[in-house]
């Protein structure tokens, strides 16, 4: 091999970050809107949520030409299920939809970690976090991407939910209210763009509950 082409890699890593929260009866999903290679950015516009049915949304960071092709793959396919079943998907069979797309790649990944929110049959906020393969969980907030380290902590430290193993089993939803749950997520990310430089510019924030869907933006630092 020549020694040029020896570093090549068919990966990059645009940074940015996704966090989700599920609540009661509503589900919060943000991500910021950078897209970075390295030390340069490449634009400050860049939404990083994609809306792959009414009630499933799905923020990812990683390498942003591989999660554009996970967005198509998964929106075919969710169109096929529509046209069989005359209905649109529910957010858990969205989930296990990601988690078997991802896991069909896993020998070449989608180098794309993904965070899917949304409400469930029963109107309750859902979130469910995933590694680049495809494992999978339901869980009552999470954060990806390469602000996830210093969001995760805060996030723990505020919402930690009850253990697994505790009986009888309690739903991974947050207690906040969707007001408190929104101002939460604009602070981390207020907080983890001081840190982290491929995180910045604006955050994009869903809102989903019984009434629809609801997007709001707030201005992070630029530099």
């Amino acid at each position: 091999m020549p020694k040029e082409h020896a570093n090549w890699s068919p990966y990059d890593n645009n940074g940015g970050t996704c966090v989700a929260i599920a609540g009661a009866d509503y589900c919060v999903i943000a991500a910021d809107t950078r897209m970075s290679t390295g030390y340069s950015i490449l634009t400050r516009d860049y939404s990083k949520i994609c809306k792959l049915a009414d009630k499933s949304y799905m923020a990812s960071s990683g390498f942003q030409a591989d999660v554009k092709a996970l967005q198509k793959v998964l929106s075919s396919r969710h169109l096929i299920y529509q046209h069989q079943h005359n209905k649109q998907m529910s957010c858990p069979a969205m989930a296990q939809l990601l988690s078997n797309t991802l896991y069909y790649k896993r020998f070449f990944p989608y180098y794309a970690f993904n965070v899917l929110g949304g409400l469930d049959s029963e109107g309750k906020g859902c979130v469910f976090t995933y590694d680049a393969v495809g494992s999978y969980e339901r869980v009552g907030y999470s954060a990806q991407g390469s602000g996830a380290t210093l969001i995760t902590p805060f996030l723990d430290n505020q919402l930690k939910s009850p253990s697994p193993l505790l009986l009888p089993a309690k739903d991974a939803v947050t207690p906040l209210s969707e007001a408190e749950a929104v101002d939460l997520v604009k602070t981390c990310f207020s907080s983890a763009t001081e840190r982290d430089i491929y995180t910045g510019d604006s955050v994009e924030i869903i809102i989903l509950n019984a009434n629809g869907v609801r997007r709001e933006t707030e201005q992070l630092r630029k530099d």
